[in-house]
């Protein structure tokens, strides 16, 4: 037993200090910022490509207007217009990327109000078309970046790297 636990540190040990590689050996990290507002405070998007897949992470994206100061909010008040114009924004840094919905392989929606729930649907539904969802989680949450935002959504897509 005494021989064990230092066994096992040792293995942990290993295991977390060694690195990831790809099949060629490379990762490429890059972090990209499209609204003013955001440059120096957080990255929008994220990917990493490993070997001949690029992965693609959206910062939680809301109605936060990129064209305005920070804190702007659009639509303040208004789930569904909230809602549309977060799935444009969406769309719109996934395309920068080389993605599109069909992509998507996880979402995770923050509502300050759960009662927009079945809003919520007929939002999704009309960005999505007929795009199948992906797998999703739906939290609900006190409050958001801003006071105006009812809802953010995170992202994770998957593409074939070009």
């Amino acid at each position: 037993m005494t021989l064990l636990r230092p066994l096992t540190l040792l293995f942990t040990l290993a295991l977390l200090t060694t690195s990831a590689h790809a099949q060629d050996g490379k990762i490429a990290i890059q972090k990209y910022n499209y609204a003013e507002w955001t440059k120096g405070i957080f990255s929008e998007a994220t990917t990493v490509t490993i070997g001949t897949t690029k992965f693609i992470y959206l910062a939680g994206v809301g109605a936060e207007d990129e064209n305005g100061p920070r804190g702007k909010v659009r639509n303040p008040g208004d789930f569904v217009e909230q809602c549309k114009y977060s799935y444009d924004k969406i769309k719109r840094v996934l395309a920068a990327n080389g993605a599109q919905l069909s992509d998507a392989v996880k979402i995770t929606t923050y509502m300050t109000d759960l009662r927009h729930r079945l809003d919520m649907g007929k939002c999704i539904g009309g960005a999505w078309g007929g795009v199948t969802f992906p797998s999703h989680t739906l939290i609900g949450v006190a409050a958001l970046a801003f006071p105006e935002m009812i809802v953010e959504i995170d992202v994770t897509a998957v593409v074939q790297a070009k």
